[in-house]
């Protein structure tokens, strides 16, 4: 297992994470997976066994029930990996059960810390926007967290490049602790992060965590142009990650295909290891109902893909060049940056 640095902290992560969305199956996550204390245990073993060190969980998967189940299938074992959780989305019904205000982050870091059976998480992430909660007082309650030992790292999650910006710019303002992990949803299938969240990662100092990076299993080879798997959670009422072109994710799928024949890999672990060669990405969080396809997940970190490999997956894949991104590139061509090639790579 390769190990990275998490953005501008000393922190170390496996290049592969654990998810944890299918633990439990509950509410909204029913079409997700029912994975169980005892499916839970046997994942968490063939993670350490691969050297994966972190585990990736949220308050709201299953409400609740994937923190519990995850607390309990690491009894014993807490101290050998880092555990990241997240705050923001909806809890229940009241008027302060979700967003990012004092009130809901104090509740719902009791409530995670409780639920995992730990005494601190290694990192937090904001899971969503809150564009009714200032700024300044969501930063200085997750700073006091930092400061309380309740939270050692900050993350940031499904937040628009102007949004992690602003919140950036407020934490340093007032001398509150930075995120240093932005999570986003990122795959061959849909690389809309590339137009910002990643670039200003990049510029920024956070480490890009990938989530869903097969497109909710639409990347895993049993998707084909005229056929569909019967067991995807698309043909549910689970409709996340959308897909808007179909004729093209098919023809992603048909160079996925053939590049992972010749590589005698599994489409998955070319998708996968397609995003660990991107730039600015420090760890890639799988997760699966099977413990084989979970076992071939982990696999992507074995596979190595070279820069015509790249620039086809590259090629088939590029999302549309939105303005300004589209006149940029064609005014002031040698003066891009590294955070703007995230983009405006080679290939294109």
């Amino acid at each position: 297992m390769e190990y990275r640095q998490l953005g501008a902290s000393g922190l170390r992560i496996s290049a592969l994470s654990m998810g944890t969305m299918t633990f439990g199956g509950s509410g909204a996550y029913k079409s997700v997976g029912h994975t169980d204390v005892a499916g839970a245990k046997r994942q968490i073993a063939m993670c350490l066994d691969a050297g994966v060190n972190l585990i990736d969980t949220a308050n709201v998967y299953s409400t609740g029930e994937s923190e519990e189940i995850l607390g309990k299938a690491l009894a014993g074992r807490r101290d050998h990996v880092l555990i990241s959780s997240k705050v923001g989305q909806r809890m229940g019904d009241g008027p302060n059960d979700v967003g990012q205000s004092r009130e809901h982050i104090l509740a719902q870091v009791e409530g995670s810390l409780r639920r995992l059976n730990t005494d601190h998480l290694d990192i937090y992430h904001v899971h969503e926007r809150d564009g009714l909660t200032p700024m300044e007082e969501t930063l200085e309650t997750l700073d006091s967290l930092v400061r309380s030992g309740k939270v050692r790292y900050l993350g940031v999650s499904n937040n628009s490049g102007w949004q992690v910006m602003k919140a950036l710019a407020v934490a340093d303002a007032h001398g509150y602790q930075r995120y240093v992990s932005n999570q986003v949803y990122y795959s061959l299938e849909a690389r809309d992060a590339e137009y910002e969240q990643v670039p200003v990662s990049i510029d920024q100092g956070l480490g890009v965590m990938v989530w869903s990076p097969l497109a909710g299993g639409l990347l895993s080879g049993k998707f084909r142009r005229g056929q569909q798997a019967d067991d995807s959670r698309h043909l549910t009422e689970w409709s996340e990650p959308p897909v808007r072109d179909r004729e093209k994710l098919y023809d992603t799928i048909e160079v996925i295909l053939d590049i992972a024949s010749a590589h005698g890999a599994s489409p998955a672990q070319i998708s996968i290891a397609y995003l660990l060669a991107k730039p600015g990405v420090t760890s890639v969080v799988i997760g699966a109902r099977k413990d084989e396809q979970f076992a071939d997940n982990l696999g992507a970190v074995d596979v190595h893909l070279g820069t015509e490999d790249m620039d086809r997956l590259d090629k088939v894949s590029a999302p549309d060049l939105i303005y300004p991104h589209w006149h940029q590139p064609m005014q002031v061509r040698d003066r891009l940056s590294t955070a703007d090639l995230a983009l405006h790579r080679p290939a294109r």
